[in-house]
């Protein structure tokens, strides 16, 4: 159980006394289930999440609803995008997701910008999270631009097995069609076709992925 008076060991990577005891004392701790929205496009953001444990997935939708997979924010990590969009004080472009059963700690954005200039360490925090969500973005642009949706696949059941720490992934082919930007059926015949090689094996919404799949993907390149 996280509280208040054990949070600092879930926020080592910060070791200014005066920015940890501003963190227990004006932030505040929020408990997200698995599958439940943080934010929603159109909505303004009122805090900088810390994700503390489990996992959450970014996406972006177009005018018809449909989602692309932007990136994960893993435990310690926090979300680029609602950082610019709480500075700007513009409303959310994109839709944030539990993918697990999430604990965050909430920072108000007031606060935020007035600890960007008092705590160092806060602000090194702020621009590290930029360029590593930056880093993923391009990735996520490349994959789309210049990868068949095969490898875009094989590389998503990758990502998904490394964030979720399991080979034993629940979902459905029309979840994954919708965080890759693509049909059901394209999806349904691309695991099809993984499966007839023995790479994965489908069950009724769940999908298992040999221990080595990352490793046979890589040769195959």
């Amino acid at each position: 159980m996280i509280t208040k008076e054990n949070l600092n060991s879930y926020l080592t990577f910060f070791s200014d006394s005066k920015l940890l005891a501003a963190l227990g004392s004006e932030g505040r701790i929020l408990e997200v289930k698995s599958g439940e929205a943080i934010i929603e496009p159109g909505q303004f953001i009122k805090m900088v999440p810390i994700l503390l444990s489990g996992s959450i997935k970014v996406l972006r939708l177009d005018e018809e609803g449909r989602e692309l997979l932007l990136y994960y924010i893993d435990p310690g990590e926090t979300c680029a995008l609602s950082l610019t969009c709480c500075s700007s004080y513009r409303p959310s472009e994109i839709r944030a997701v539990a993918e697990e059963d999430c604990i965050i700690l909430s920072v108000p954005v007031d606060k935020h910008e007035k600890w960007t200039e008092e705590f160092r360490q806060w602000k090194d925090y702020v621009t590290d999270s930029y360029r590593i969500k930056f880093q993923e973005l391009l990735r996520t642009l490349d994959a789309v631009a210049f990868k068949r949706m095969d490898e875009r696949l094989m590389r998503y059941l990758v990502t998904k097995m490394k964030q979720l720490k399991t080979n034993e992934l629940s979902t459905t082919h029309q979840e994954i069609a919708n965080e890759l930007g693509t049909s059901r059926e394209v999806v349904s015949r691309l695991l099809k076709q993984l499966e007839k090689k023995k790479w994965i094996e489908l069950g009724r919404n769940v999908i298992y992925i040999r221990d080595d799949f990352e490793e046979l993907i890589t040769h195959m390149n």
